[in-house]
């Protein structure tokens, strides 16, 4: 069986930012509808592309409460969620359900130890994943049956999705997917705010990884590391190292239970785009499908950004949330 496993979070602030130009809301009360139409498209287009026998959408639910408890600061310097993801998220669920993509996720763990789990539970049943995200973790997981599907950089769009394995891995970060972890530990994940060695960037923790075979390996020759400078840093710093690798390195002992496969509702979905005002995305959505519009649909018209305030977002259990 072949899975498409999508980091929900990575995709739907990339879809926000490449619709926010566009400032699109229902013109009925000012909702934005931005990142609404980005992920439709993305959803469509990836199960277009990857044809896979089940979908599941995977999003984080409150903070990681293993990695605050060995790191207080973990993700604390990220900006805030911009108000109009936070407005749609519901939105954006509710439609990923009603096109046949299952949701998961689960108070206090990281969509990426959802993720990891599921690859590692599905892979050795023998299944293939594709896992759809930028984050560079995930390198950890691919192997064999296991690739990730990166989108292209945001500065270069044209570069287009990058499908990587475990030589694709390698090429890109100097290690294969088993050092990855080891890899992060040492240099750090300023998005995730973790720490590395001071100095210590790229070349030199391929270099030592390597060398030593592994993080242990790097840390037991702490004595004789080149360059000398690094020796003392290295010995002072030994378990906060560690502890970075217990941050990095993802936990698969969740539960994954994607129970049976939810069948894309067209009409539910046609409905959702009309309540939504998503006109030009609810002629599309209905092309793909054969049907035509009962009536014809105004365009969706951008609105400036002096022209109408952003509706404050609705209390509820999404807000702050998020990270």
């Amino acid at each position: 069986m072949r899975w498409l496993l999508v980091d929900g979070f990575n995709l739907v602030f990339r879809s926000h930012f490449a619709m926010e130009r566009s400032n699109l809301r229902r013109q009925s009360d000012q909702f934005p509808t931005g990142a609404l139409h980005g992920w439709i498209k993305a959803l469509q287009d990836l199960r277009d592309a990857e044809k896979p026998d089940r979908c599941v959408v995977f999003f984080d639910l409150g903070g990681s409460d293993r990695h605050l408890a060995v790191l207080p600061e973990y993700k604390a310097q990220r900006d805030d969620t911009p108000p109009d993801i936070v407005l749609q998220l519901p939105e954006i669920k509710k439609l990923t359900a009603l096109l046949g993509f299952a949701v998961v996720q689960e108070r206090g763990v990281e969509a990426d130890d959802l993720i990891a789990t599921a690859v590692q539970r599905l892979s050795s049943a023998g299944d293939e994943c594709i896992i759809v995200s930028a984050d560079k973790d995930f390198g950890q997981c691919v192997g064999g049956k296991v690739l990730q599907l990166a989108p292209p950089p945001t500065a270069n769009p044209a570069a287009g999705w990058r499908r990587l394995d475990a030589a694709g891995v390698e090429e890109k970060f100097g290690v294969p997917p088993t050092l990855i972890a080891d890899y992060l530990a040492l240099v750090g994940d300023t998005s995730d705010n973790i720490p590395g060695l001071k100095g210590v960037g790229p070349k030199t923790a391929v270099k030592w990884l390597q060398q030593y075979g592994g993080l242990e390996g790097v840390l037991a020759a702490a004595e004789s590391i080149e360059p000398a400078r690094f020796r003392e840093q290295v010995k002072g710093e030994a378990d906060r190292i560690r502890a970075n690798l217990s941050l990095v390195r993802f936990r698969t002992d969740f539960a994954f239970e994607p129970g049976q496969p939810p069948a894309e509702d067209v009409k539910a979905v046609a409905a959702f785009l009309e309540a939504m005002e998503m006109h030009s995305t609810l002629r599309r959505y209905l092309g793909r499908h054969g049907l035509a519009p009962t009536a014809a649909q105004p365009a969706e018209v951008p609105v400036k950004p002096s022209a109408a305030p952003k509706p404050k977002p609705a209390p509820g259990p999404e807000q702050g949330e998020l990270f």
